[in-house]
């Protein structure tokens, strides 16, 4: 492994910093978090006219989106149907519609912005782990054809002829989507923010968060900022804050591990058109090439927590089990993040005040939903209506037991991946 364990933050090619802030200020936006559901709210606010400042904890990128995978999916982790049985069939529907397009936005937003993040917009495969899981993928298909969703469902010969392993028993192909670096892809909304008057600080915690009268008042390195509106966009890596709100989540790690540049024979042997995958195991995994033609495989667990030494070993079977040809290959970059889980797997919108919206719970969809909803966010903000609003927002949002069921994921990716190494 080299000093820099994060692939993304080696081989990003935009590059970002902002200075802390350094005085008090009024503005009409303040946004709390600098990852994709911030940054495209900055931008967004910024480009309608707005005085903007947004403060991140860390650096731009520090959480979930820049450990992220890169794929930028249309839709949920959840089947279509299963989103309106849980929200109802309008508000479902709606926010599948919203969802669907979430691809050409993010596309979009790469070309209008110039942002150097690697698109290839070549579309994903969801892999069929099993005959099971192959099931599963033909009711997706079903559901997502009665939307309109322009999905392909693969069979096992066509899935090993895109894939370059013969592990699948079939595929779902999204046209719609692709894959970007993901580290590269907020820094450059950060720029762009900043490029259309938006003021960035990192290492800007905020330490307190109130009402004063007509206007919201938060704290940062001894700073008050007032603001007419606030977003609090923290997602899985909020910190510090508790009142007036704080997300409550299920935190769910994903480790990913990435070799050195392949030999051209095998980059093009193995996803020679370029789609992002990931699997219909109960405990997840994915892989991907990046335009450098480095494989990165992932999975649920923590790799930088006490079961580490078996994700990894996890990793190295499973790659060796995939491709043959790359046994015995090194990882030269080893990184885990943390996902916004939701008991519902819905995004929520809680507005916990006057002109006050948190945005979290993506349940490892952050891309595309982070950019639509934090975009729309932002327009709801501005205009004084919830109409823009992908989903309805709520007054506040509960999870039971959230560190214990927390702990049951990390312990079951353990499990599964001690005897998946066993078992290889």
């Amino acid at each position: 492994m080299t000093s820099e364990p994060n692939l993304w933050r080696v081989s990003s090619a935009e590059s970002f910093t902002a200075p802390p802030i350094g005085h008090d200020k009024v503005v009409d936006l303040a946004v709390v978090g600098g990852g994709y559901t911030g940054c495209a709210a900055a931008l967004e606010a910024a480009r309608q006219g707005a005085s903007v400042v947004l403060l991140e904890a860390q650096t731009v990128g520090h959480g979930g989106s820049g450990r992220n995978v890169g794929l930028v999916n249309a839709g949920l982790w959840l089947q279509p149907d299963a989103v309106m049985a849980r929200i109802g069939q309008g508000p479902g529907r709606r926010l599948i519609d919203c969802l669907a397009e979430a691809p050409d936005r993010v596309f979009d937003l790469i070309t209008r912005e110039g942002i150097d993040c690697d698109p290839v917009r070549n579309g994903t495969l969801h892999l069929a782990h099993s005959r099971a899981g192959l099931r599963e993928l033909q009711g997706r298909f079903r559901q997502g054809r009665a939307l309109d969703a322009p999905l392909g469902l693969l069979d096992a010969a066509e899935t090993t002829r895109r894939t370059g392993t013969g592990a699948f028993h079939g595929a779902l192909f999204d046209p719609r989507a692709g894959t970007i670096q993901p580290l590269s892809y907020v820094r450059g909304l950060a720029r762009a923010a900043i490029r259309n008057g938006a003021a960035l600080h990192e290492q800007s915690p905020v330490t307190a968060l109130k009402r004063d009268k007509d206007c919201w008042q938060l704290s940062a390195r001894g700073h008050t900022i007032g603001a007419r509106r606030v977003l609090v966009a923290s997602n899985a890596y909020h910190l510090g804050l508790r009142e007036p709100f704080q997300p409550q989540i299920i935190a769910v790690h994903f480790c990913q591990f990435a070799t050195d540049p392949l030999p051209a024979t095998l980059q093009q042997a193995i996803l020679p058109g370029g789609e992002g995958c990931w699997d219909t195991a109960l405990v997840m995994s994915s892989f991907r090439m990046d335009r450098a033609g480095r494989l990165i495989i992932g999975g649920i667990g923590n790799g930088d927590g006490p079961g580490g030494a078996l994700h990894a070993g996890w990793a190295a079977r499973k790659m060796a089990a995939l491709f043959p040809a790359l046994k015995g290959q090194p990882f030269r970059h080893g990184w885990s993040g943390r996902i916004a889980m939701t008991s519902d797997h819905i995004p929520k919108i809680v507005e916990f005040g006057p002109d006050a919206y948190a945005v979290f719970g993506y349940s490892g969809r952050g891309i595309g939903p982070g950019t639509v909803f934090g975009t729309q966010t932002a327009r709801a903000l501005l205009s004084g209506t919830a109409d823009p609003l992908p989903v309805t927002p709520v007054p506040g949002h509960v999870e039971r037991f959230s560190a214990m069921r927390a702990a049951w994921y990390e312990a079951g990716a353990c499990m599964i991946h001690a005897t998946a190494a066993q078992l290889r």
